[in-house]
């Protein structure tokens, strides 16, 4: 890689404050590893060590931090311009960070099955809340016959949504990627396995990387990218490739959710009762929009939905663990309970 200058690698005045009076020299993390850092700074890359019982797990793609040259080591992170982060897959409340400095999130899907809208908004809420600018890349253009009814769907999902159609394996549709990836912006690539996301990222980087087919039967795809990492584009930004998500559970997103669901939000103001569930209570806007037949009543239904995961999701630790406890207790009350009935 030749020689990058700090602002080429999206460094902005934003970092520059918060790096001001501290010791080290900027560098961008590329790549996270168990035991380490990959990090690009003027210099070129760099392998950094982390100080005393520091996890890389605190540490994402695309994160500026203030290193030591001379010993190799990670001195101080710096605050995020955005963050994009998720509740891990699994039981566990865990946070889990998926990329951070980052200008756009591409959301990624095809024209087939996988089009999804409510997977759609759960991206979009991703991107809001983590204060990135969205971009809904549909894939695939070439296989439907109205590609654009596809863009229209998305479009209208927000007003915020820029939504593009193309064939990935066309470079010259893949160039009307390159205004959001290129010199000093970074977009970041998010979608189920088999829309295309490596298609795309090697379309954009130039690199090489294998794909593999989707099951014709429901359009689904295989994992090909297995880690997270940070690419220069061909317009001379960068690129941070994920893998494919099955699961995109939400935690502390609901500003985000608000403001992809910003019409029943300004609904929900007009209700007569400030703690209104929107059924059944007198003077529900929300509910003379759906027997006007104006709403959608699935919509609503996904409104809640998001919103009962993230505030569920955004308990801390310690929250959730005291949650499962009580829960624990009241099982053990009850049957013992049922013993004392039996006789036992």
């Amino acid at each position: 890689m030749t020689s990058l200058t700090l602002s080429d690698l999206g460094w902005s005045a934003f970092h520059a404050a918060r790096a001001a009076g501290e010791p080290g020299l900027p560098a961008r993390v590329s790549l996270v590893a168990r035991d380490r850092l990959e990090a690009l700074a003027e210099t070129g890359p760099v392998t950094l060590t982390l100080p005393g019982k520091q996890s890389t797990g605190e540490f994402a793609v695309g994160d500026w931090l203030l290193h030591d040259p001379e010993n190799h080591r990670a001195l101080n992170l710096l605050e995020r311009k955005t963050l994009l982060h998720r509740r891990a897959a699994g039981t566990a409340s865990r946070d889990q960070l998926i990329a951070a400095n980052v200008d756009t999130l591409g959301i990624v899907t095809s024209c087939n099955h996988d089009f999804n809208v409510a997977r759609l908004e759960r991206y979009l809420a991703l991107a809001s809340a983590a204060g990135c600018l969205p971009l809904v890349v549909i894939t695939k253009a070439d296989e439907a016959e109205d590609p654009d009814a596809y863009r229209h769907r998305a479009e209208a999902l927000s007003p915020l949504v820029a939504a593009v159609t193309l064939d990935a394996r066309d470079p010259e549709q893949i160039a009307r990627l390159h205004p959001w990836c290129d010199r000093g912006q970074t977009l970041a690539l998010l979608g189920s396995s088999g829309v295309g996301k490596t298609t795309l990222s090697n379309g954009l980087t130039g690199r090489h990387d294998g794909t593999r087919d989707i099951r014709p039967d429901d359009s689904k795809g295989r994992h090909t990218t297995t880690a997270r990492a940070l690419w220069r584009t061909a317009a001379g930004g960068w690129l941070i490739d994920t893998p494919g998500m099955r699961e995109l559970q939400l935690t502390d997103a609901a500003e985000g959710i608000d403001s992809v669901f910003a019409d029943l939000s300004e609904l929900a103001a007009r209700c007569r009762f400030s703690d209104c569930g929107h059924d059944s209570e007198p003077g529900c806007a929300i509910r003379e929009e759906i027997d006007a037949g104006r709403l959608d009543p699935a919509r609503l239904a996904r409104w809640r939905k998001l919103q009962r995961e993230d505030a569920r999701n955004s308990e801390t630790i310690a929250e959730a663990r005291a949650r499962s406890k009580g829960f624990g207790k009241m099982v053990r009350s009850v049957m013992e309970e049922k013993r004392r009935w039996r006789g036992d």
